[in-house]
């Protein structure tokens, strides 16, 4: 017999008895009876019942042995009476009756519980963390992701493209979030950068003649935590195509996105096929370019409504719409019904204090007379046919309640977006149980940067501009000669969102030198800029490029929506805490004033922030 196992613990049937076995693992945990000690013994696998009567002479031993210490047990393998078995386990129509008992390592008292899962403070969980995975939902989760990212590599495989790894070492370059930097001894003063995505040798490799790459790509991002969001390190499925249009990168990532989530959806649905939102649609309906489909309302933009003091009574919004704002009205099913005023009054806090809004207009609906009317000052004064008018556009109804945001375009969008989310929250209207999917496409080549008053880039340098029918890209870009036609193209750039979880961002990309030069001109970077950040992609884009597109979808984030977490260090193995350090390993910390010196490094006191 194997000096440690000859079955795992999750593996004894009752098939089993009569048999002797031997098991090896965790004192997951213990109940002394009278007669007995039992013990769930605990591995990778599963959890087997030990019974360890008194009359052998290892059991004081055992009694005495601490929970989630290792042990070894050789024994009979034996049927549980009927009002013993454990329907829950897959072992539990059995158990080992200990003929043997070893202690392999014995644990001292825990930092953590291990059995029952209560909630503990992260410092503690992480500083511990090897403690914490061995909880039953985080073992699961990350196995889940393991089988995830195996399912993720075989479709990919199936759908003919070829696995590359790319370097991991590389030059720093402008793309949206700080490097991690990385000091060269051999060139002293000059550093590496750590890729924040594999996204300019993807397209070199396009340019080298492969045809249909992947990669589970490790991505370095100096960002701060956010619940979706791991600071520092994160996982994504890099893919890139040559010879195809957006349409053609659709059709491979789809089946592939909606296959796993049906392969892992246990029991919930997934809504295929995944329809198209051009993102001014998507700001207009949902104030966002990350939509949860699953609420079941809209926004809706009522300015036009609110222009005349005279006819509404709400000067605030009439000052609003006719210097330009935006008037936003979010829906509140059944609200003025099912709710309090506490309700209404909560929101409009909350937008004043998470939001750094000035607040939350609102209106609680009732019928009198035969007419929705509202006492709430929003609506309270309103030319009876004005009124009538404004409900039948948002399709509200007596007993419904609705916010309004109001504000400059953007800002009133962004809050109603928000509101839109926790409105449903807070009346429990986002069903569970479905992944509804879309992708947003269309997006915007630029953007205007207010802090700077200058245009920049939205989203992604390397997209192509979408040119229409006739003409070409440099065509568009060429014509674009005021900003508000600069801000007007649209390229060929797309997301996919799941249930408000941004997944992944693609696009077909530049390929052509010439247009590279000129949609950077128009972002304010000259020539120097492109050849000195991009020298290697721009130099290949002289020797032939193919057309080409690519997409990223996050591993991590996909792996925390079919886990159900609300978190995604609940899906990664070590992650750091909010402030970017690893607890369990004391990272980042100083080194050895020599290491330093060898690398022509010094340090300086941490400079101030304003």
């Amino acid at each position: 017999m194997h000096a440690f196992r000859s079955h795992t613990c999750g593996e004894l049937r009752k098939s089993n008895v009569g048999e002797t076995a031997k098991l090896s693992g965790w004192v997951h945990r213990k109940r002394e009876h009278a007669n007995a000690l039992f013990i769930d013994l605990r591995d990778h696998y599963g959890i087997s019942q030990v019974v360890v009567y008194p009359n052998e002479e290892f059991y004081e031993t055992a009694k005495r042995c601490p929970s989630e210490s290792v042990i070894t047990v050789t024994g009979e393998v034996l049927a549980r009476d009927a009002e013993a078995v454990n329907p829950e386990l897959d072992t539990g129509e059995v158990e080992l009756r200990a003929q043997t008992f070893l202690i392999e390592s014995q644990a001292d008292p825990l930092p953590l519980p291990v059995f029952g899962e209560q909630d503990y403070p992260e410092d503690i969980r992480l500083k511990h963390r090897y403690l914490d995975l061995r909880r039953d939902t985080l073992h699961k989760n990350i196995i889940l992701r393991g089988k995830v990212i195996n399912s993720l590599r075989r479709r990919m495989i199936d759908q003919g493209f070829t696995e590359f790894q790319t370097p991991i070492l590389t030059a720093s370059s402008p793309e949206g979030a700080r490097d991690f930097l990385v000091p060269s001894r051999l060139n002293p003063g000059k550093f590496y950068a750590l890729p924040q995505a594999p996204q300019q040798f993807k397209q070199l490799l396009m340019v080298a003649g492969f045809d249909r790459y992947f990669q589970i790509a490790p991505c370095f991002r100096d960002e701060d935590a956010r619940a979706d969001r791991s600071p520092g390190e994160f996982y994504q499925l890099d893919v890139e195509m040559s010879f195809v249009t957006q349409e053609d990168v659709f059709q491979a990532i789809e089946p592939v996105m909606a296959g796993v989530f049906e392969e892992f959806a246990d029991g919930r649905e997934v809504e295929t096929p995944f329809p198209r939102i051009p993102y001014k649609e998507s700001m207009e309906k949902y104030g966002s370019d990350k939509p949860d489909l699953r609420i079941p309302f809209e926004l809706t933009d009522v300015s036009e409504f609110f222009l005349d003091e005279s006819k509404t009574g709400f000067g605030i919004f009439a000052k609003i719409t006719n210097s330009g704002g935006k008037v936003i009205a979010i829906p509140a099913p059944d609200a003025t019904d099912s709710q309090s005023r506490k309700f209404f009054d909560s929101l409009d806090k909350w937008a004043k204090k998470e939001m750094q809004a000035p607040g939350l207009g609102y209106a609680r609906l009732r019928e009198e007379g035969g007419a929705v009317v509202s006492q709430d000052p929003a609506l309270k004064n309103f030319e009876p046919e004005l009124l009538k008018a404004l409900l039948e556009k948002m399709g509200l109804k007596a007993g419904d309640g609705v916010f309004f945001s109001a504000g400059k375009k953007a800002a009133a969008y962004k809050l109603a977006g928000a509101a839109r989310n926790k409105v449903a929250k807070e009346l429990d209207l986002i069903p569970e149980g479905v992944f509804k999917f879309c992708w947003v496409v269309d997006y915007p080549m630029y953007e205007w940067d207010e802090d700077n008053k200058t245009i920049d880039f939205s989203h992604n340098p390397f997209s192509m501009p979408q040119a229409p029918e006739g003409k070409s890209a440099m065509d568009v870009l060429l014509e674009a000669d005021t900003d508000e036609k600069k801000l007007d193209i649209l390229a060929y750039q797309y997301d996919i969102v799941c249930n408000g979880v941004e997944l992944s961002s693609g696009a077909i990309r530049n390929h052509k030198a010439d247009v590279m030069y000129k949609a950077f001109e128009i972002a304010g970077y000259g020539p120097e800029v492109v050849e000195d950040k991009f020298a290697g992609m721009i130099n290949a884009f002289k020797f032939g490029a193919p057309p080409h597109g690519g997409i990223a979808p996050g591993v991590d984030r996909i792996v925390m929506l079919l886990a159900g977490t609300e978190t995604i260090r609940d899906v990664i193995l070590f992650p750091m805490n909010g402030n970017a350090q690893d607890l369990m390993m004391n990272a980042p910390a100083e080194v050895d004033q020599s290491a330093l010196k060898e690398l022509n490094i010094k340090t300086v006191a941490p400079i101030p922030k304003d």
